[in-house]
């Protein structure tokens, strides 16, 4: 089975079907977490100041938010928390440097 041609998980017979379905999903999170990042883009052009980038309440905010979605959606408790604090100080990490381009 190739990459793009996953079946549902349910249906996999064989690791490979496993797999594929796997590495489909991994290509749609890395282009999901792309586009996340044109929003940071976004948002180091958007604010005018350097000190506001970093907002603790919002960075609460979301992880409130995924803490949510990730409960509602069955996973288990705290799953999300170690990822979502990682993505998010890479975030606010890439919108300082981009917001440090954007004016030199």
């Amino acid at each position: 089975m190739s990459k793009d041609s996953s079946i549902p998980a349910a249906e996999c017979q064989t690791m490979t079907d496993v797999r594929a379905g796997v590495d489909a999903l991994d290509q749609q999170l890395v282009a999901l977490i792309a586009q996340r990042f044109t929003y940071m883009q976004a948002a180091a052009r958007i604010k005018q100041s350097r000190d506001i980038v970093r907002d603790e309440a919002r960075k609460t905010e979301v992880l409130q938010n995924v803490r949510k979605l990730a409960e509602d959606a069955g996973l288990p408790y705290g799953l999300t928390d170690q990822i979502w604090e990682m993505l998010i100080e890479s975030s606010i990490a890439y919108e300082l440097e981009a917001w440090d381009k954007d004016r030199s």
